[in-house]
């Protein structure tokens, strides 16, 4: 009775002139590589798929290029500026900054403080203003002021209360019916005297800046 190697003790009756057939001892390291190179096809194949399944389904495409389109499919176009109140708006144009004697200012004093309408409407006639009335608020407004003062005018006189407001630290802006383009301001308690000329240029400059227009080369 014989033994041989790597029959894990079986004893084996040895006949005639044939052997048993001796199989190779399994190795761990030999089925962790295959297990492992199993796992990287698999990758492979799923990896291969989804590039192919981008391909014909389009998802390969610009993806900025669908950012900045519209909801049909169509390119968003470029968005149209906003008019400003600037001196170089169309002759007409109820916005643009017209010169201090192309319109009338009514200066009106809702204080307590003796003369003030007066002394203001001097300073605004020694800048080039055109000053038509002077007295005290009307009723409506008289002591009801709290701030610097309000500049009011109709829409014709938009551009026109803008230059007027630029002159008065503080001052708001508010819109009668008024067809005209004439500006009454009311001075308030917080009130004492007009910007310096060169203070009042950068006050228009600041509210006749235009707002920043995005590219139509950039970004959506």
């Amino acid at each position: 009775m014989l033994t041989p190697q790597g029959l894990k003790g079986k004893q084996y009756r040895i006949t005639g002139n044939s052997y048993p057939r001796l199989g190779r001892p399994p190795k761990k390291s030999r089925k962790v590589f295959a297990l492992i190179g199993s796992l990287l096809a698999l990758a492979l194949i799923a990896l291969g798929g989804v590039q192919l399944y981008d391909i014909f389904t389009g998802r390969g495409k610009d993806s900025s290029a669908q950012a900045c389109a519209s909801p049909s499919g169509k390119p968003l176009a470029a968005p149209t500026p906003t008019p400003d109140a600037s001196p170089g708006a169309p002759a007409g144009d109820p916005h643009a900054i017209p010169q201090p004697a192309a319109f009338k200012v009514n200066v009106f004093n809702a204080t307590t403080k003796a003369g003030l309408a007066g002394r203001t409407a001097e300073e605004f006639t020694k800048r080039g203003f055109t000053v038509d009335k002077k007295g005290n608020a009307p009723a409506e407004l008289d002591k009801k002021v709290p701030g610097t003062a309000v500049v009011i005018a109709g829409p014709a006189g938009a551009g026109a209360a803008t230059l007027i407001s630029s002159q008065i630290a503080g001052a708001t802006v508010s819109t009668d019916a008024r067809t005209d383009n004439s500006v009454d301001v009311v001075v308030g308690d917080s009130y004492n005297a007009l910007l310096d000329e060169t203070q009042a240029a950068a006050a228009l400059a600041l509210a006749t800046k235009p707002s920043p227009t995005p590219s139509a080369t950039g970004s959506c």
